[in-house]
């Protein structure tokens, strides 16, 4: 779903029932207030405290899944740094055991890009680079240094691979990262009391309620629609991309001539 109509579908979701509401209720609040208007400076009072508390709540929850979102773009840099640092350090062994591990790990980033990528979009934790992983560590492992240069080379190349393998792990281990359902309970829940308190408003015009009723829930939908959208980073329009790696595929792996 694109990002406009997500948007549009929740603020005009929280719009409808915010409206409903307001019609549902208003015979009931005129009954309330026994004179005209002589509740409001209470509803008001409690209104704020109403939106007082939910604010914060909702900006913490906001915050978290900002500090998610970001965390996870930071794996895949890291992990994109650790794949271009390996390939570097590779590209000092010699022939043939050079151009088989950079081969593997050529298949490797093309793996977690074209066919890794798509399934933590759909909420899956991927396995499929896991075999060339295990190849390039074969092929690595079965190269035994002879100079001194190449033993300083050998443990900076499984330095970077050691870092490239914990970078995979947290990548994974994200995959599936979003707001557990309790919490999404009181988010929802929190924004419909809040909407329901406007209700008892009790004003001498209706149209100055009916519009401050659909500002008061867009907003609402607005915020929610923030948290939506950054809630779990792989998946949505807004979600974090490979484009570390890519960068890393085209200008080291495959640099384009000058």
């Amino acid at each position: 779903m694109s990002n406009w109509l997500l948007g549009t579908l929740i603020v005009g979701i929280f719009i409808i029932v915010g409206l409903a509401g307001l019609y549902l209720t208003r015979p009931l609040v005129r009954r309330l207030h026994l004179i005209d208007h002589s509740h409001n400076d209470i509803v008001g009072f409690y209104l704020a405290a109403v939106t007082v508390f939910y604010g914060i709540t909702l900006g913490l929850v906001a915050v978290g899944t900002w500090e998610t979102y970001s965390e996870v773009e930071n794996k895949v840099d890291h992990e994109a740094i650790a794949v271009g640092a390996l390939y570097r350090d590779i590209s000092a062994y010699p022939d043939p055991v050079r151009s088989a591990l950079q081969n593997d790990l050529r298949t490797y980033i093309r793996q977690v890009i074209d066919v890794g990528w798509p399934m933590q979009q759909r909420g899956i934790v991927p396995n499929n680079a896991s075999g060339a992983l295990s190849d390039f560590q074969r092929d690595f492992m079965s190269f035994e240094p002879n100079t001194e240069r190449q033993k300083i080379i050998a443990a900076e190349a499984y330095r970077a691979f050691n870092d490239l393998t914990e970078s995979r792990r947290a990548r994974l281990n994200s995959v599936t990262d979003e707001l557990p359902g309790p919490l999404w309970l009181v988010v929802v829940a929190g924004a419909l009391l809040s909407i329901a308190s406007t209700w008892f408003f009790h004003t001498a015009s209706f149209k100055m309620h009916f519009w401050m009723t659909i500002i008061f829930s867009a907003l609402i939908g607005l915020l929610i629609y923030l948290v939506a959208s950054l809630d779990n980073p792989y998946r949505g329009r807004v979600s974090v991309s490979p484009e570390a790696l890519e960068r890393v595929y085209e200008q080291i792996m495959f640099p384009q001539p000058k």
